[in-house]
């Protein structure tokens, strides 16, 4: 099941929401980023900026949002996932639209829990857009073992790790490219956090765009800071599946 994904293998190429109000979801959401929603079947919506298909969403009891990978063989990628330590936690699964086979999709729990999606492209290769305001720009993982987690995602996608601190930035071999990071999970974060995948969406204002979260209903679960790469905050919608803002810096 080879094919070439017009995003690099390792790359993050989709995110998608999980949520048990779909409706709410996609209210909140358009108010938040202008998004408008495509309906696919009756539980199923995808979300686009532009007339471009930027996010999915689907129905799950626990909302949250989910990274997936591209790859280039999602099969080798699952057995390669099972063998360093992760689970498989749904799919294989064949995508269609229209008739149309978008591609196949699988997700996986690292050895940590921590789940994420691989998706191995046909006629769909992702989000159409990402780094403008209203789109993913970032993808961060948070663990309490960060050794352990660098090694999985070696084995599973080649990458390579670049420690500063407490944070680790994951780098593609070919092409050279920065496209993950890490950030260990220390005694000062609450034990109840699990282990997990945040996504980040960029912003033009992260103050009116908090502002925005909660006039729509959501919670700002961290009050805007200052990073070197921008102003961040982190949110929940209504649902309860949480993300980051930021308003990169220029």
């Amino acid at each position: 099941m080879a094919g070439r994904a017009r995003y690099a293998a390792g790359k993050p190429c989709w995110v998608d929401l999980g949520t048990g109000d779909l409706a709410g979801a996609e209210e909140f959401y358009h108010g938040l980023f202008g998004w408008e929603f495509e309906p696919r079947g009756r539980s199923h919506s995808t979300a686009m900026l532009r007339a471009q298909p930027v996010a999915g969403f689907g129905p799950v009891r626990e909302a949250g949002w989910v990274t997936h990978m591209a790859v280039d063989d999602l099969e080798e990628t699952v057995k390669h996932a099972v063998q360093a330590g992760g689970r498989l936690v749904s799919g294989p699964d064949q995508v269609f639209d229209e008739g149309r086979e978008q591609g196949w999709g699988a997700l996986l729990a690292d050895p940590a829990g921590a789940m994420f999606g691989v998706w191995e492209e046909r006629d769909f290769p992702g989000a159409a857009m990402h780094h403008v305001p209203g789109t993913f720009c970032w993808h961060e993982l948070a663990v309490r073992d960060t050794e352990v987690a660098a090694e999985f995602y070696r084995r599973v996608f080649g990458w390579q790790g670049r420690v500063s601190g407490s944070y680790t930035e994951f780098d593609l071999r070919r092409p050279r490219e920065t496209v993950t990071g890490m950030v260990e999970m220390t005694d000062a974060w609450p034990q109840e956090i699990a282990p997990h995948w945040m996504v980040y969406f960029a912003v033009a204002d992260c103050l009116a765009a908090a502002d925005r979260v909660e006039s729509l209903g959501g919670v700002i679960e961290i009050p805007p800071f200052a990073l070197p790469s921008g102003r961040v905050t982190v949110a929940a919608d209504p649902q309860g599946a949480v993300f980051s803002l930021i308003e990169l810096a220029s």
